[in-house]
């Protein structure tokens, strides 16, 4: 709908997003749960301290490699949609159609019930600590956590921008706060939990896979700004500029955070604690501070929960507007220009995961699904370079970062097979059962362009929801 006699304004999305609130949204999506969950996992499978710091900085270089290809994609291909529509602008639909089925049913919710859980659980630490808090009360409280972080999405783009932008300093002041006592007892000579750093018996090659998933759960959120590009103020120049910023900077949060859990706990206590900056890790530092804590690490993982539904619902939004999902996803609210309908379609995924959900069984299950298909972006860039040599992209990477990358993520993946074989098979099986669904419905649909089976009740649903199909804007 465009502008009528009276002069409404027209109906679609915003260029909103700044340098600094992308800068935000990518520290706040990245430093998250991630950081106060994973350092668990990370060194149950690598097995001692000195290797799990290695993962730690090979986890974050990793991270460099494929931010500065998403980069690169996303000042190639104009569309949001990050992994969506890098996916399906370079190796076609079905691989894009396929993303979209694992990311919706499997990638996506189990992440967002991963982070609301450590939201829940860190929300109540200081109420139940020294105390494990009831796990139905873990679980009420990230529902709730997660359903405010639903209104704010379907409120305003601008209040959850900000509200992304204030939380990114909440979390900086977190991680402060874990690696000052840390650094302060390392000074002091406290090296006692680094000694046999690097003991080789107890290295399991066979679940490394794993310890790099956790770390790469932390790290996670380097590919946000490809979500909103449509969004981005400057985006050929605020995109990589915030992808290089942001990734360096917790590259080496990250690293002094870890040294600090382990020069406070030592690896024992890191191992037995599911909330590592949880009340253990604050009654050794400083008990001043043992309920200011767990509350700030909460509201990181409220910012974490912001951004993923923040980016999440545009990848609907631009599936929809592809003719890849039903159209009513595709639409805006009248009055609120958000995306109202993709904002709300997670809500009964994620609710269900959370209530029948264990945060390390779900990470291992989203990570094979999204790290397949993250690697088959950046297979895509090398794809899409030879296709259209002609193409000068204002920013370019050398070409032994995507291959580099893609080689690492799709290796890491069949070797995860081996690792967790129950887990990871039945991700394999979430993706592989997106074949039928695109071949009798989809393919069909889009090789036909007939009306959708669905129309009647989208224009009922649209009438309801007060929205409509965003207006082609050219800026």
């Amino acid at each position: 709908m465009g502008k009528d006699k009276k002069g409404e304004e027209a109906v679609f999305l915003r260029k909103k997003i700044t340098l600094l609130r992308a800068f935000s949204l990518l520290i706040g999506s990245m430093v998250g749960s991630g950081i106060f969950i994973s350092p668990k996992g990370v060194l149950k499978n690598s097995g001692t301290v000195g290797f799990s710091l290695v993962v730690w900085f090979a986890c974050g270089l990793l991270s460099m490699f494929g931010a500065l290809c998403y980069a690169e994609l996303g000042t190639r291909i104009t569309k949001s949609g990050g992994h969506y529509i890098y996916i399906l602008e370079t190796l076609g639909p079905l691989p894009s159609f396929l993303f979209l089925w694992a990311e919706f049913f499997a990638i996506r919710p189990a992440n967002s019930a991963v982070v609301s859980l450590a939201f829940g659980r860190y929300m109540l630490e200081p109420f139940f600590s020294p105390c494990a808090a009831p796990v139905p009360a873990v679980k009420l409280v990230s529902l709730l956590g997660y359903y405010m972080v639903l209104t704010l999405n379907s409120w305003s783009v601008t209040w959850s921008a900000r509200l992304q932008t204030a939380l990114s300093i909440v979390k900086l002041l977190a991680l402060a706060l874990i690696i000052v006592p840390g650094m302060m007892l390392l000074a002091q000579g406290h090296t006692e939990n680094f000694q046999d750093a690097f003991d080789r018996q107890s290295l399991a090659l066979d679940k490394l896979p794993l310890a790099f998933y956790a770390g790469m759960f932390a790290y996670s959120g380097w590919f946000q700004t490809g979500f909103v590009r449509e969004e981005l103020v400057r985006p050929e120049r605020n995109i990589p500029l915030a992808v290089i910023v942001s990734v360096i900077t917790v590259i080496v949060g990250y690293m002094l955070t870890n040294v600090s859990y382990y020069t406070v706990l030592g690896t024992q206590d890191v191992l037995a604690s599911p909330a590592v900056a949880g009340g253990g890790f604050v009654q050794r530092a400083f008990k001043s501070l043992i309920s200011v804590v767990p509350v700030l690490v909460a509201l990181s993982c409220f910012g974490t929960m912001n951004g993923g539904i923040f980016t999440f619902s545009r990848t609907l939004f631009v599936a929809s507007r592809e003719g890849q999902w039903p159209p009513l996803f595709s639409m805006i609210h009248i009055r609120r220009h958000t995306p109202l309908p993709a904002v709300m379609l997670m809500f009964p995924l994620v609710t269900t995961m959370v209530c029948i959900g264990d945060i390390y069984h779900l990470m291992n299950f989203f990570s094979f699904s999204r790290w397949l298909f993250i690697g088959l972006a950046t297979l895509g860039l090398i794809v899409h370079r030879r296709r259209h040599p002609e193409l000068q992209s204002p920013f370019k990477v050398p070409l032994f970062v995507p291959v580099s990358f893609t080689v690492i993520c799709l290796f890491t993946v069949a070797m995860s097979f081996y690792s967790d074989p129950v887990n990871i098979s039945i991700g394999c099986t979430m993706v592989l059962s997106g074949f039928p669904v695109y071949y009798l419905i989809i393919h069909r649909q889009m090789s036909s362009r007939c009306r959708s089976p669905f129309y009647y009740l989208t224009h009922k649903l649209q009438l309801l929801l007060e929205v409509v199909q965003q207006e082609i804007k050219t800026y």
